[in-house]
């Protein structure tokens, strides 16, 4: 039996998948936490080694499911976005990594996008750069903490760490480097103006590659730790978005995912015509697809699943195993609209359509009648609505779509699927691709090693879908008048948040 096996390093937890290439199945399945770290306020930092323990527990943990008898063809891999590690000349961290949610850059990107143009940053990197990305990132350390970048000799992104100790090779693919907002879209290169208002030198940077371009073999010490033959393919993979797209076949236009993890995002393909440049709006992301010469539009939320974490910590239910179905069913229970309660799911900041680190969420028009079930189902309501506004932008860069495909924890609750499909008013079907983001690392491994022809060929054999949520038209109608006044909340909150902020900034 000849599989593919894929790496996935989350934000919460890595990942391993081992696909069978023939049949499409998963024959083994493992993951692995490891802590976020929050040392100051707004910070969220990991350490790269622990990264890397958690990959050589999951990947032992799935070839001792496999047995003995199973060959690995080739390994691929997918990560976190816009996240910093910063490396000495021996390859070594020479700090903990700053990952996306990090927000102390919050204030260094807002001056970041106006030293280059807001307009003109959008037109280069697909995107104004923003609390978390590598861009924003590296500004603030080179005003805050200049010494770590001076001592600085490469700068990765995780899963380009975890393949460099996979087979020492220092390389990024494009769409974890489009990721950074250091990035020519349009040009597929590192863009020297970018790199020159952050002020650090393009010589850290790594190469470009193609996501399903062999970077390198696996080497002896890496195979022994990890319990596998030397010199297996390993390809350069890509970022976790266009990742768990390919699981879902979302290669061309037409169709667009919505992911309810832990964060929320909204992925459209887009593929402007040759003769034309790539289109951007400065409130989305327009990143470069592993796909070759496809790009994708991506809008983001902060706290998507996060909020019903925190509605979960803050109803004392975390001890429960059942907490998330006990929620499940008090939102179920109340009817759509939550009898006025809207919220708005900002608890981290957020990214699209505000780019703004300052809001904060809010429930508005509690009343004395509002119990858990309400609360339960104005966090969903708000979250979906959130999406939508992602969703809508982007449809203004793609044109029209004919469905939804949903992916993420969040598609596990049927009401919380039931309220996104009435709220965007288009059919959603459940991906039945578990773990899409390893999945589509282990078919960009499939290419790399020559099992696949193409990422459109590795796809037909693993998309598999469940049958559509439809939407209800009454609910459709009711969320329409409620989207509205959700719409209108963040600029009438935006100077309160502001007056107050949030030194989220401080060093």
């Amino acid at each position: 039996m000849t599989l593919l096996l894929g790496i996935d390093i989350g934000t919460s937890s890595a990942k391993a998948v081992l696909y069978h290439a023939e049949t499409a199945y998963l024959v083994a399945v493992a993951g692995q936490e490891y802590p976020v770290l929050t040392p100051a306020p707004g910070a969220a930092e990991q350490v790269p080694d622990e990264w890397w323990q958690a990959v050589v527990r999951v990947v032992r943990d799935v070839t001792a499911r496999a047995g003995t008898s199973s060959t690995i063809a080739g390994i691929g891999l997918s990560g976190q976005m816009h996240s910093t590690v910063l490396l000495d000349k021996g390859h070594t961290p020479i700090q903990p990594a700053i990952i996306w949610a990090d927000q102390r850059s919050g204030a260094a990107s807002v001056e970041l996008a106006a030293r280059v143009g807001a307009e003109r940053f959008a037109a280069i990197g697909g995107t104004l750069p923003a609390a978390g990305f590598m861009a924003s990132t590296l500004y603030w350390l080179r005003s805050q903490h200049p010494a770590l970048l001076d001592n600085t000799r490469h700068i990765l992104l995780p899963k380009d760490y975890v393949r460099l100790r996979l087979t020492g090779d220092v390389a990024t693919d494009l769409s974890d480097a489009a990721s950074t907002a250091l990035f020519d879209i349009s040009r597929k290169d590192w863009s020297a103006e970018l790199i020159a208002a952050v002020g650090v030198s393009a010589d850290l940077l790594p190469p470009v590659r193609a996501s399903t371009a062999v970077a390198g073999s696996l080497l002896s010490s890496a195979a022994s730790e990890l319990g596998l033959a030397p010199g297996i393919p390993v390809v350069t993979g890509c970022a976790d978005q266009p990742a768990q797209a390919i699981a879902c076949g979302l290669l061309a236009p037409g169709t667009a995912s919505v992911t309810t993890g832990s964060g929320g995002q909204v992925f459209v393909p887009l593929q402007p015509p040759a003769s034309s440049s790539v289109p951007t709006d400065a409130r989305l992301h327009v990143f470069n697809h592993a796909e070759p010469d496809m790009y994708y539009v991506l809008g983001a939320i902060l706290s998507a699943g996060l909020a019903l974490r925190w509605l979960r910590r803050i109803a004392n239910l975390e001890g429960r195993a059942d907490a998330y179905t006990h929620l499940s069913a008090a939102a179920a229970a109340v009817p759509p609209g939550a009898d006025g309660l809207l919220f708005l799911p900002y608890l981290l900041g957020e990214r699209t359509p505000h780019m703004d680190s300052l809001v904060r969420g809010s429930f508005i028009g509690l009343s004395y009648q509002h119990d858990l079930g309400y609360l339960a189902r104005a966090v969903m309501e708000g979250v979906a609505f959130a999406l939508r506004q992602a969703l809508e932008i982007s449809q203004s860069l793609t044109g029209s779509l004919q469905g939804l495909i949903g992916s993420g924890g969040g598609m596990e609750s049927q009401i919380w699927r039931q309220i996104q499909t009435d709220v965007f008013g288009l059919p959603l079907r459940k991906t039945l691709v578990v773990e899409q983001a390893a999945v589509g690392a282990a078919l960009l491994a499939g290419v790399g090693a020559g099992i696949f022809n193409s990422l459109s060929e590795a796809c037909e054999h693993a998309v598999r879908l469940d049958q559509p949520t439809e939407p209800i038209p009454e609910n459709h109608r009711l969320y329409n008048e409620r989207y509205e006044q959700f719409c209108q909340l963040y600029p009438l909150l935006r100077p309160v948040f502001h007056r107050h902020g949030h030194a989220l900034d401080a060093p």
